[in-house]
């Protein structure tokens, strides 16, 4: 065996080190050699310029090996902490003007003693045509990280996906309460009392040792209680089905699926080791361990006809979302996916609180405010929401009003019994502040825009992100037209918003990767996706762009103003892979709105992940410098 030159041992410590990083990773052997040939690392001491701007075209591509490189954005913008960013072992500099083949529009100055790899200009061009893999990186840097990522998580949730769905799952295991029962004395009026105060449509029948010995079911009391007109007052017996259908809570939900489909029962009683009653399965218990489909939760919420059944609809999306993250699905989507059910929920709830409320020929539409106004909920909100209605004769409107205030009332209630916590800020369609007609809408948004104040700006940043779910959808399209029009033409109202979208800074350190709370971790909600979403809401009001969309926003807006289709993609990647985190983080393991559920520890992230997570920052910053720049702050 011949023994290996101190070059090719030097070659192949090159290659061994960027193979840990993207997109080194992923390239072909021939390709791999070729850059680790080529490259020459260089000491950078601490305080010593890389590169300028004054040094003209780039003869070198750097890959970071170890140390700290900080790279500063040229020209007026180095006044601000948003121009500097930096860049540690496996990043790369400066892809954008080798690539166009002009000077560096920023300064790179090692931080801390570094070494660096540098691999000519024209090697660097020739790598571009040898690897598709390295040519995607430098041309969809962002896009192409995202991708990786997305692969990863698939990986891993497609696990977890499987585990919390398999149907060798222990019936004993889907109980989630203690069984409800009645004894075979109980009258048949006693039962459905029981039934209707649980909110139940399965009665078990047990003897003295708690065995089932019947069951009573919604589907039954037509053909042997309503049709035949048996007597409330007779025993349970006269109704029930004798011999139900019972296994053990040692069984496979697999063998509850064969089971009903055999005897074409919709509930099994399960028992424990001593044939006592430990609870009841139901259809649906099954069906939610299965692929749940888009079709299958939004029929079963057309098909509600209750809470309950709204309640398991809203379980399901959660189990949507974890089916639809295992199959790859990306954040825009998975978060449209969310809304629309969400939509349907709403929807659905309100037509049967509007069964209960007379308010028939009153013309209102239902307004969602915040992350649901922008199609962009995640699996972690609470109620953000209010009405507008027409004008009634003057004689008419405060009692139309405390009707409409009645309605949405038990609307809040019954999304807050579907997992939608009401909101601690009372912006909720239930406050008479937010029950108003059209006119009062526009005052209420126009003293805002007139007199801006840190209250009305914060007002702007929850209530000008609306749309309409239900009702009149032209209401909303007046209001919005309007809105437009009034903040377009204010300058002094769109400046103070932005000055106000400014005071969150990306959390980028100058040394560190990451600027962290106390506990270690950052808020991916404020410190993260409210940077894009501020800014995207000035660009559309400046643009006159009606979408309530962050993503649209941005690319209309951006569209408009003639920002490149490059650059806005970056920018709207960087958001989409927050909110990938975010959903990372809340898929099914917390309540809605629960504290630190929009928080990731950055340690805990894996290193393709963590770089992603820099970039999407650095989206952020670039953003917010554009606001500062149009704006002159």
């Amino acid at each position: 065996m011949t023994a290996a030159t101190a070059p090719e041992m030097l070659v192949g410590a090159s290659s061994d080190f960027l193979k840990r990083f993207s997109p080194f990773n992923r390239m072909d052997q021939a390709a791999l050699g070729f850059l680790a040939e080529r490259a020459v690392l260089a000491f950078h001491p601490k305080g010593s310029d890389i590169l300028t701007p004054e040094m003209g075209q780039p003869k070198h591509f750097f890959i970071v090996q170890r140390g700290k490189i900080l790279a500063r954005q040229s020209g007026a913008a180095t006044v601000t902490e948003y121009a500097s960013m930096t860049l540690g072992p496996g990043e790369c500099f400066p892809i954008g003007a080798l690539s166009a083949q002009r000077p560096s529009t920023n300064g790179y100055v090692a931080v801390e003693d570094s070494f660096v790899f540098q691999l000519p200009a024209e090697d660097f061009l020739q790598l571009m045509r040898m690897s598709p893999e390295f040519h995607l990186f430098c041309t969809q840097y962002i896009a192409s990280l995202l991708n990786q990522s997305r692969q990863q998580l698939q990986t891993t949730f497609a696990q977890r996906a499987a585990e919390q769905q398999t149907m060798t799952t222990p019936l004993g295991q889907l109980i989630k309460q203690p069984p409800i029962s009645v004894t075979p004395e109980a009258t048949i009026r006693a039962a459905l009392e029981k039934m209707a105060e649980h909110r139940i449509g399965c009665m078990v029948i047990v003897d003295e040792e708690q065995r089932p010995v019947g069951v009573l079911t919604q589907s039954d009391l037509l053909r042997r209680v309503v049709l035949p007109a048996v007597p409330l007052e007779h025993p349970i017996t006269e109704a029930m089905t004798r011999d139900p259908h019972v296994m053990s809570g040692s069984a496979s939900a697999y063998d509850a699926a064969l089971e009903m489909a055999t005897h074409g029962v919709r509930h099994l009683m399960v028992t424990d080791s001593e044939g006592r009653l430990k609870g009841v399965v139901s259809e649906r218990d099954l069906f939610t361990l299965q692929r749940i489909s888009l079709r299958q939760i939004r029929a079963s919420i057309e098909g509600a006809g209750d809470i309950d059944a709204l309640q398991r609809a809203a379980r399901d999306i959660r189990q949507l979302a974890l089916n639809l993250i295992a199959q790859g699905i990306g954040a825009e989507q998975l978060t449209q996916f969310i809304s629309a059910l969400n939509d349907a929920l709403t929807r659905r709830i309100i037509t049967l609180a509007l069964a209960r409320h007379d308010l028939y020929g009153v013309d209102f539409a239902w307004i969602a405010f915040g992350s649901e106004g922008r199609h962009e909920q995640t699996l972690s909100t609470d109620q953000d929401n209010g009405l507008i209605y027409a004008s009634p004769q003057a004689s008419e409107k405060d009692a139309l009003k405390l009707r409409l205030l009645a309605f949405a009332k038990d609307v809040n209630k019954d999304l807050a019994a579907c997992g939608f916590p009401l909101c601690k800020g009372n912006i909720m369609a239930s406050n008479p502040a937010l029950c108003l007609t059209l006119d009062e809408w526009k005052t209420r948004f126009g003293d805002w825009i007139h007199e801006p104040d840190p209250q009305a700006l914060l007002n702007a940043s929850i209530f000008f992100d609306f749309r309409v779910l239900y009702g009149n959808e032209r209401l909303g399209d007046q209001l919005r037209t309007w809105l437009n029009n009034a903040a377009r033409n204010n300058t002094a109202f769109q400046r103070m918003m932005a000055s106000n979208a400014l005071q969150v800074a990306p959390p980028l350190g100058r040394i560190r990767d990451f600027v962290v709370e106390d506990d270690g971790t950052i808020d991916l909600k404020k410190s993260g996706a409210r940077l894009f979403v501020d800014v995207a809401r000035i660009l559309a009001l400046r643009a006159g762009v009606a979408s309530s969309s962050t993503v649209q926003r941005l690319r209309q807006a951006g569209a408009k103003m003639g920002v490149q289709g490059e650059e806005i993609a970056a920018m709207v990647d960087g958001f989409h892979f927050i909110q990938l985190l975010r959903l990372r983080s809340q898929h099914l393991e917390t309540e809605h709105d629960a504290p630190g559920d929009n928080k990731v520890n950055p340690d805990d992230l894996n290193e393709l992940d963590r770089r992603i997570l820099k970039e999407a920052f650095r989206q952020a910053r670039k953003l917010q410098m554009r606001l500062r720049l149009d704006y002159q702050l």
